[in-house]
């Protein structure tokens, strides 16, 4: 493909338990992940991929995604111990929220060399909330983004945001904060992967023992009552629409349960909720039923009740199947089910701000974990029993509603979520922010001589004050008579000292140095590199120190009797 001058590309951050789906145990961030990485890889308008990787194994599974897909362009990958690179593609984009490490690496370079994205997942975390509220004290600019996937998480950003402002204000007396961009972009889906398919329905249902003229109603997701949603007003709701319309219902839930407790509450409470209605488990993990299992429904249904949940990706991937939704009036879901168009929402409630001022304290101190603290405000929210059973027995009864809400759902799904459309204004942010990046004010810029991270300091400059001396350019250096030609070879073998390899010269290189210092004689380290290039001098320079460790060298006073540089 050929760029467009509107479109412009990043490198990722691919680490696999963010990509990948595999896993025993499945999470929305990683179905978010696998789906963006494929979506990106398949539409995405560029000439060359770029990925940064911690491991080398996460590189060849990025590039073996990309070429399964069809794509030959080239595969560009770096080590994220080597930002500079980054420079390439003009921007890193990260799958988390965590822009704030990344931008003050980026401070160690050059603060206008790229622009940093990243997205958010849930908000409810005290990590996820730290690295939100720390971006105020971060080297942010305003040529970073933070992609919010729905309006709710966008306020949910900005309140955290203003609150930590307000703080700082009053803590001390600032007045200007620099924020990142906050677009609001949604997870994409792959629509043509769900479209209907009449054969592996028949298949699924025959399967599953469900008749053609019977309902069948499909939950995907994990089956958490603490951390996703509590599924009794969808166990009472179904009950009463089936008993109030006649019909034979089946619920088809096809989630992964975290523990067998879990497990036996669920099976527990549809035994005793909805004894009339014919309760499938399936393994959601499982490829087939992943993919598949949509087919055999004549709606989608998820009751979210649960401050985790931030966008909500199993209502889209209905949308695209052309199922009609009865969905909470919650989070994200208000941004993707339209009510009475592609499907039904049923009201929630929550107390009033103040109220849970108890619980943030216990999460906040440890007390209560994340699980549990998302499982005790989650107690506390109401999705209308009544409502709930009214809108399933509304489909229930009337099957051309159904197929209008259902064709409706499939139509925005081609036309709003399709990873191709998600793709591209991701690529459209990544070129506005290489034009805010041109143009805008850099923030904090790093003076000369001062630290890029102030609490990441230089330790030869932080503990300075440990040693008996630093060593200066006037220092005077030799090689001892304990040089031998193979000495370094022999030293970077033990142990002891292996480990430091990749942060000195090259062992060619040290034995040079050491030539250099037997044949020159007493020198000063300023002339001990001058000959070196220009880019190797500090790493040369420090491994003199490294040399008089190992008693290669003897390092002296300055000539001129002066201390430290």
């Amino acid at each position: 493909m050929t760029s467009s001058p509107l479109l412009a590309n990043a490198t990722l951050f691919y680490a696999l338990d963010a990509f990948a789906t595999s896993g025993p145990r499945l999470m929305g961030r990683q179905a978010a992940g696998e789906g963006f990485l494929r979506g990106f890889a398949r539409h995405a308008d560029v000439e060359r991929f770029y990925c940064t990787v911690d491991r080398r194994e996460d590189a060849g599974h990025f590039a073996r995604t990309v070429r399964d897909l069809g794509r030959a362009e080239p595969i560009e990958w770096l080590l994220r111990a080597e930002p500079a690179g980054l420079v390439q593609s003009g921007a890193l984009h990260v799958p988390d929220p965590n822009l704030s490490s990344h931008a003050w690496r980026r401070r160690h370079i050059d603060q206008r060399a790229y622009s940093i994205t990243g997205i958010t997942h849930t908000t409810a975390s005290t990590r996820s909330m730290d690295l939100i509220t720390g971006m105020l004290t971060a080297p942010i600019q305003e040529w970073d983004a933070l992609i919010c996937t729905s309006t709710v998480v966008r306020a949910t950003v900005e309140l955290l945001l203003d609150a930590q402002a307000d703080f700082l204000a009053a803590r001390l007396g600032a007045t200007r904060f620099v924020r990142p961009q906050l677009p609001v972009i949604p997870l994409g889906v792959d629509t043509k992967a769900f479209a209907p398919d009449p054969a592996l329905r028949a298949q699924w249902r025959q399967r599953l023992g469900i008749g053609e003229d019977e309902i069948a109603a499909l939950f995907l997701g994990r089956l958490s009552y603490h951390a996703k949603a509590h599924p009794l007003p969808m166990y009472a709701g179904l009950e009463q629409a089936a008993r109030a319309t006649g019909r034979c219902v089946h619920l088809i839930q096809a989630g992964w349960f975290s523990n067998t407790s879990i497990e036996d509450a669920f099976k527990a409470s549809a035994a005793e909720y909805c004894p009339s209605v014919r309760c499938h488990f399936l393994d959601g993990r499982a490829a087939d039923v992943r993919r598949q299992i949509w087919q055999a429904a004549d709606l989608f249904t998820s009751l979210s009740d649960n401050i985790q949940e931030t966008f909500g990706l199993a209502p889209v991937e209905a949308m695209a199947a052309g199922l009609p939704s009865v969905v909470s009036d919650w989070d994200g879901y208000r941004d993707t089910i339209r009510q009475g168009i592609d499907g039904i929402r049923v009201s929630t409630m929550m107390p009033p701000a103040g109220l849970g001022e108890d619980l943030a304290n216990r999460h906040a101190a440890g007390i209560d974990d994340y699980d549990n603290y998302c499982a005790f405000s989650s107690q506390f929210v109401a999705i209308d029993p009544q409502a709930c059973a009214a809108a399933y027995a509304q489909l229930f009864a009337n099957p051309p509603l159904r197929h209008r809400m259902g064709a409706n759902a499939r139509q925005r799904a081609v036309e709003e979520f399709d990873w191709e459309l998600v793709v591209a204004r991701y690529q459209r942010l990544w070129a506005e922010l290489a034009e805010r990046r041109r143009m805008g004010v850099e923030s904090a810029q790093r003076l000369g001589g001062r630290s890029a991270h102030p609490a990441r300091m230089d330790p030869f400059k932080l503990f300075a004050s440990y040693p008996t001396d630093s060593l200066s350019s006037n220092h005077v250096i030799a090689a001892t008579d304990a040089t031998a030609p193979r000495a370094i070879d022999e030293f970077l073998q033990s142990p002891l000292f292996k480990f430091a390899r990749t942060k000195l010269p090259s062992p060619e290189d040290l034995n040079r140095l050491l030539d250099q210092l037997k044949m020159s004689g007493a020198s000063t380290m300023e002339s001990a590199v001058a000959n070196w290039p220009e880019q190797q001098r500090d790493r040369v320079a420090r491994s003199l120190v490294w040399l008089a460790k190992l008693g290669l060298v003897r390092i002296d006073r300055p000539r001129n009797g002066s201390g430290q540089s």
